[in-house]
């Protein structure tokens, strides 16, 4: 098939369907890789694991398994300007959504959603985090797809993809259910994060999952979510998204950013609506967070670099986590 009508057959299935790519975390457990000789911490997303292209570059065309670049945004923060903006992103500039600063995943969330809501109120989203690796992305990109699918049949669900667990990681979250079965779609009966290595082994012999943060969703439920927990903040936040763009609406959001707590997602609002929750198990597909030097060092012994997939320059990531080797501060006294 001719890519132009790839693209039309694509626009044509997705619809309402938009991904949500968050690239606003700063990195700081990663930061003795990602800390150049002078000094500088680049944030993860904005380096390569063993290519060319970033871990953002990655995160954008994982979406495009669910969604076109126009119904792609991704979350930013204003103090990492100088990484975003050099880069392609491959998406419109409306959809690069600026944060004054991080106040946590939560808001980090809540921001892009009612900017897309306000763009298309029957919006459903796939939420990615941007500094994942996986070696199988056709894999991984079924599951997605079909995570997408079953919030579409069932509106008021929140759908999680659990990763099967490849070893007993106690740096990892974990999704519990009661539910024994894991090729089905589950409903969630807690969350574990960084358990001890025994407690571990004995979550995944109940059935549990790692944790990896990639969500889909209506976005009117997801809101609802939020309204429950914090509804004077979104009705605030609301407010500015929806009033006529003029040069004071970044000023005041940056007032709203100022005020407003650090919020996290999976505690305050996740976990505060068991009810919607449910947990689609990702067959193993290569997946590790490179949340630590530790996992980064056996991502790479387990997976050896890809092969560069990209040389436009746009594309370029600033660091290669591979290739760099750690920064050692030691306190002085």
């Amino acid at each position: 098939m001719p890519r132009e009508q790839q693209r039309t057959k694509i626009s044509l299935e997705t619809g309402h369907r938009w991904a949500l790519i968050l690239a606003g975390g700063e990195g700081s457990r990663l930061q003795s890789l990602t800390t150049t000789a002078s000094g500088i911490a680049i944030p993860k997303q904005f380096c390569s694991f063993g290519g060319e292209a970033s871990l953002l570059h990655d995160a954008l065309r994982r979406a495009q398994s669910v969604t076109t670049p126009a119904h792609t945004c991704a979350v930013v923060t204003e103090h990492h300007r100088l990484w975003w903006q050099a880069m392609d992103l491959r998406i419109p500039s409306a959809n690069v959504i600026r944060q004054p600063h991080n106040r946590g995943t939560a808001i980090g969330i809540l921001l892009p959603l009612l900017q897309i809501l306000y763009r298309d109120p029957d919006a459903s989203l796939l939420v990615l985090p941007s500094d994942h690796f996986v070696r199988d992305e056709p894999l991984l990109g079924l599951s997605l797809r079909s995570a997408m699918d079953q919030v579409q049949y069932q509106p008021e669900q929140i759908v999680m993809l659990g990763i099967s667990p490849e070893e007993a990681d106690p740096e990892l979250g974990y999704i519990v259910s009661d539910c024994g079965d894991v090729s089905e779609l589950r409903s969630v009966s807690e969350f574990v994060e960084k358990p001890t290595a025994a407690m571990a082994h004995a979550l995944i012999a109940r059935g549990g999952v790692w944790n990896s943060f990639i969500f889909a969703a209506q976005g009117r439920t997801l809101l609802r979510a939020f309204e429950q927990r914090c509804p004077e903040l979104v009705a605030e936040m609301w407010e500015i998204v929806s009033a006529p763009k003029s040069r004071s609406q970044q000023a005041h959001l940056a007032d709203l950013y100022d005020r407003a707590p650090s919020l996290d997602f999976s505690r305050e609002i996740l976990q505060r609506a068991p009810e919607l929750l449910r947990v689609l198990t990702v067959p193993p597909c290569g997946w590790s967070d490179l949340g630590t030097p530790r996992r980064v060092t056996e991502a790479l012994t387990r997976f050896p670099p890809r092969q560069a997939r990209s040389r436009h320059p746009g594309h370029a990531a600033f660091l290669d986590l591979t290739q760099h080797q750690p920064v050692v501060s030691y306190a002085s006294g």
